[in-house]
């Protein structure tokens, strides 16, 4: 067979009308409940034992102190403990499910119940390219994932700090950031939280587009709330907590537990302190204001106790996704889970391993959010360009993965064999030709061409596909419409914030 002969058997054919992606996942497969009802109440009594005997201590913040004690807590100085059952009575308030509004309505989301949400990574200082290496982060690359994201039907959520842009002082670049993630993506979205002030400036620059009075009864922006585990909320973080709760706007509240440093190092102890920490995170929120929507956050993974570096896709870690999920799923609130992570610098092997192994995880383990879903490499130090394009089109196998399996007359194909009948092949029948776009998920990334014709187009990796992939993208964003007055608004609100202060690098 010649060059070609086999190139000509890749013509595409006629194009077709586009398929029409939902704006999130609803979940048709079960969810594992990996520990028996005498195990989960063993881990519950523990995270009750620890806030009732050790507590936690909010640092330099005497507003969410007094809160505490009003409702009945005992503070003594900056330490705060709880009697038994007193926390999860403080988060009855928070809803089972929530509506987080988009910019272009048709992409709102709904956190909770059987809805999955996908989001790209968050929070790296350096990004990643085949051609440019690794390198501290920009306002450019920020704008390029908020397109990138945009631009892909399986990331239903435009995630926060998709890079740090280093390029711009640490006082100002949350304005960049609001700003790239309101003109340049339409989906829902995260804003700063590196200090109460620049929670204020974020809520308010959604004020511009959602206008006020919509924002009092709907949920438009989030704050990625972190707890400074073991035990410690510090003012920044309960400061920015309080801002949002306060505007009624989104909270996703996650300890950071490395198992042997922020918590001990076995996993049943880890995952009772991880529930202690995320529940009061809650219950501060809902004190701020009852019904506050909020999402029980989990980052808990194991760690090498040789080197001290963060390890991801081990047993262990998988297994505390799982329970974890069962824990959040008997407060009742939507729960975020870790997706896509690897310790891995490259596109490689071990990337791919752990990757996909933490993304089923939280699949199994009944995630509503599943975050650092595309993107992730070096335990977050960085986010890549290639493995966020191979991060993405993966997400689009695991929504099809979700739907479940369609038993309806279409699916069990009657018509089919009856005209094909026996000894035949199937793929000229009309209900091969009727369903042959729908029947299986088509992935954009993995290459299923013969050995010659891969040969012939360049023996390309995956990620040099990716590559490509994510710079054809680029070439063929077009910015979603905004109203330009809105638009200028947004600029004169930076320009005048970014003037009013001066620059600070640290």
């Amino acid at each position: 067979m010649t060059t070609k002969t086999r190139r000509r058997r890749k013509s595409v054919s006629p194009a077709l009308p586009a398929i029409q992606h939902p704006p999130y996942i609803k979940r048709k497969v079960p969810v594992y409940d990996l520990l028996n009802e005498e195990n989960l109440q063993k881990l519950e009594d523990q995270a009750e034992w620890i806030l009732s005997e050790i507590g936690m201590e909010f640092r330099g913040d005497a507003v969410a102190l007094a809160l505490f004690k009003e409702a009945g807590a005992t503070v003594t100085g900056e330490h705060v403990r709880f009697d038994k059952g007193h926390v999860r009575q403080l988060c009855a308030t928070a809803p089972s499910q929530f509506e987080m509004v988009a910019r272009n309505r048709g992409k709102s989301i709904m956190f909770g119940g059987d809805n999955v949400i996908f989001a790209p990574a968050y929070g790296s200082p350096f990004v990643s390219d085949l051609k440019g290496g690794r390198r501290y982060g920009t306002v450019k690359d920020f704008e390029n994932f908020v397109k990138l994201t945009h631009m892909s039907p399986w990331l239903h959520h435009q995630s926060g700090t998709l890079c740090e842009p280093v390029d711009e002082a640490v006082n100002k670049r949350h304005l960049d950031m609001v700003y790239a993630h309101l003109r340049y993506g339409e989906k829902p979205f995260m804003g700063g939280v590196t200090a109460p002030e620049r929670a204020v400036e974020s809520i308010e620059m959604a004020e511009i587009v959602f206008g006020r009075a919509f924002m009092q009864t709907n949920c438009v922006i989030q704050g990625n709330i972190n707890v400074n585990s073991p035990l410690v909320f510090d003012d920044v973080m309960s400061g920015a907590l309080r801002v949002y709760a306060a505007a009624n706007q989104g909270l996703v509240i996650s300890p950071f537990i490395l198992g042997g440093a922020m918590a001990p190092v076995t996993m049943g102890a880890a995952l009772a302190q991880a529930h202690a920490e995320a529940m009061v995170g809650i219950a501060l929120a809902q004190l701020v204001r009852p019904g506050c929507p909020v999402v029980y956050g989990n980052f808990l993974t194991t760690m090498d106790l040789k080197t001290g570096a963060p390890t991801f896709g081990t047993p262990e870690s998988t297994l505390a996704a799982q329970a974890i999920g069962q824990l959040a799923r008997r407060l009742n609130i939507p729960f975020r889970c870790g997706g896509h992570y690897t310790a891995s610098k490259l596109c490689d092997a071990q990337a791919m391993q752990e990757s996909a192994d933490n993304m089923m995880a939280g699949l199994t383990a009944g995630a509503n959010f599943i975050f650092q879903a595309a993107g992730w490499l070096e335990g977050g130090l960085t986010m890549g360009y290639e493995k966020f394009i191979l991060d993405a089109d993966h997400c689009g196998q695991l929504q099809r993965y979700l739907g479940g399996l369609n038993l309806d007359d279409n699916n069990l194909g009657g018509e089919s064999f009856l005209e094909a009948g026996i000894g035949s092949n199937f793929l000229g029948t009309a209900h091969t030709l009727a369903n042959f776009r729908t029947a299986n998920h088509q992935a954009d990334m993995p290459n299923n061409d013969s050995f010659e014709q891969w040969a012939d187009d360049g023996r390309k990796t995956a990620e040099q596909r990716a590559n490509e992939r994510w710079q054809q993208l680029l070439r063929e964003y077009e910015a979603p419409a905004i109203d330009p007055a809105v638009d200028e608004a947004l600029l004169e609100y930076m320009a005048k914030k970014k003037a009013g202060r001066p620059d600070e690098w640290y």
